[in-house]
């Protein structure tokens, strides 16, 4: 039987080696957030013949937009100008606010077709500030409430074994392990290729908190019905005994799921790749590794006293009287 549990400080070590990069780049410069955060419009258009962006951003600067970064929504979004093969090419633009069907939204679409050809139109959405900072207080919000709960359902539904409290706390450990490992991907995309977040964002952050809640859950159920069934064992033994007969099972599932995902992304829409599709992508593999290397390994360091050890405390052993 394979040994999972005998090398658990391994897999610390490789979250930790995946966690700091990005968690360095979330403290230093922090995520580009887009227009559902900050407020203003954002413009997608798709041009019959390719442009560059460049010539996107002197067209804007000569009717008063020179501060709206103008973004290529090609597979490689610092390419200025699309490929030989393809006939088209979306661009991203985000102003400050204009309203829809307003003399600004004609100028600008005006002055683009004068200069590069006619464009369909993709998107127009127009965000105020306010509505931007509301997104935001939800979505902590959510998470916090997120958590709350997994604690207190996972403390109910492990009532039966011992110290149930420490299932509910090490799933929301590996949770937030698959959030913050999403979320600094997602600032190192931001920081060297400019790729902001939306609602889009959160809507999958939430996905993937569920997604690795519910892995983790059978995973720990698992090793709640083999404590009862080989009783007398260690509980490491206990854990790893579960961990193999969960581990194809997690693995397979995951699998479909990564399966579907990536079609998805090479395949589907522009307005949910980079924003909803990558992310879940990413979060779906965070959380099948979290869920068996990450939280029931933390849980035997936990049963066995082990995070004392980790601080300088060793248990005093009982003495008899």
């Amino acid at each position: 039987m394979i040994d999972i549990v005998k090398y658990r400080y391994w897999f610390f070590l490789i979250s930790l080696a995946l966690l700091i990069p990005g968690t360095y780049y979330l403290v230093r410069h922090g995520l580009q957030r887009g227009i559902d955060f900050t407020g203003g419009t954002l413009v997608q258009l798709t041009f019959e013949r390719p442009v560059s962006v460049e010539a996107v951003r002197g067209t804007l600067r000569q009717i008063g937009y020179g501060d709206a970064p103008v973004q290529s929504l090609d597979l490689n979004p610092n390419d200025d100008v699309a490929a030989t093969s393809a006939s088209t090419q979306a661009v991203s633009i985000r102003t400050r606010a204009i309203p829809a069907d307003s003399p600004q939204q004609r100028q600008l679409y005006s002055a683009l077709e004068r200069a590069h050809g006619r464009f369909t139109p993709q998107t127009f959405q127009t965000v105020g500030p306010a509505v931007g900072r509301e997104i935001q207080n939800r979505s902590i919000l959510a998470v916090g409430l997120t958590s709350i709960g997994i604690l207190l359902y996972m403390a109910f539904a492990f009532r039966k074994v011992n110290h149930p409290f420490r299932y509910g706390i090490c799933a929301i450990i590996a949770m937030l392990h698959d959030a913050l490992l999403v979320i600094g991907i997602y600032a190192i995309l931001g920081h060297f290729f400019d790729l902001e977040i939306d609602a889009l964002f959160i809507t999958a952050l939430l996905t993937v908190i569920g997604f690795s809640v519910h892995d983790t859950i059978v995973v720990f159920d698992r090793i709640r019905e083999n404590q009862l069934r080989r009783f007398g064992e260690s509980f490491s033994s206990i854990v790893n005994y579960s961990l193999v007969q969960t581990l194809v099972r997690s693995i397979n599932t995951s699998l479909t799921v990564v399966i579907t995902l990536a079609a998805l992304y090479l395949f589907g829409g522009i307005t949910i790749r980079d924003n909803f599709v990558l992310a879940l992508l990413i979060g779906i593999v965070s959380g099948t590794f979290s869920s068996i290397f990450v939280a029931s390994l933390l849980l035997v360091v936990w049963e066995n006293g082990e995070l004392g050890r980790l601080f300088g405390r060793r248990r005093v052993p009982a003495t008899t009287g």
